[in-house]
């Protein structure tokens, strides 16, 4: 069963340097990376930078209609105004089915601003310890969503019914 976490790092750097680490951490088969992304806020922006990390698995597991979808509703909705925010209400809705709710996605605008930075992953076969060691020193907050096998079925449908539309 594939796990779904956000990272939130203390700087606008720290989701890249986590990404290359867990990059060297698939090589040595201690974790499954299947698709990931990266939020990089300087302190100086208004807004912050997203990036999907496609090299990390073929075709990535959700595509690029996940990853801006979902950071379009936690960092941009707000800001696109009324007409997106109805567009997305039904995807929303079939999202927090799956654990990305209300809830979540105001957890994450709290902890990711200005300044910091925020890795979104959806991996497997992780090996905790081995991980552990590796990020020994670090400074970062975990905000985990653990959907079960049918949570993450609906998950992938969600996305691909938003990209076909």
């Amino acid at each position: 069963m594939a796990t779904m976490t956000v990272w939130k790092l203390d700087s606008a750097t720290g989701a890249e340097e986590a990404s290359k680490t867990l990059q060297e951490l698939q090589k040595e088969q201690l974790i499954t990376i299947y698709d990931a992304a990266t939020v990089s806020w300087s302190a100086s922006a208004s807004k912050p930078k997203t990036k999907q990390l496609h090299h990390l698995a073929a075709g990535g597991a959700f595509g690029g209609g996940f990853w801006g979808l979902l950071f379009g509703m936690i960092f941009f909705v707000p800001l696109l105004g009324a007409a997106i925010g109805a567009a997305t209400g039904a995807v929303a809705g079939s999202l927090s089915d799956v654990g990305i709710d209300d809830d979540f996605i105001r957890k994450t605008q709290d902890k990711v601003v200005p300044g910091t930075s925020a890795l979104f992953l959806l991996t497997s076969d992780a090996v905790l310890d081995r991980i552990e060691e590796r990020f020994a020193g670090s400074h970062f907050e975990l905000i985990h969503t653990n959907p079960s096998n049918e949570q993450e079925k609906a998950l992938r449908d969600v996305f691909e019914d938003s990209q076909a539309g």
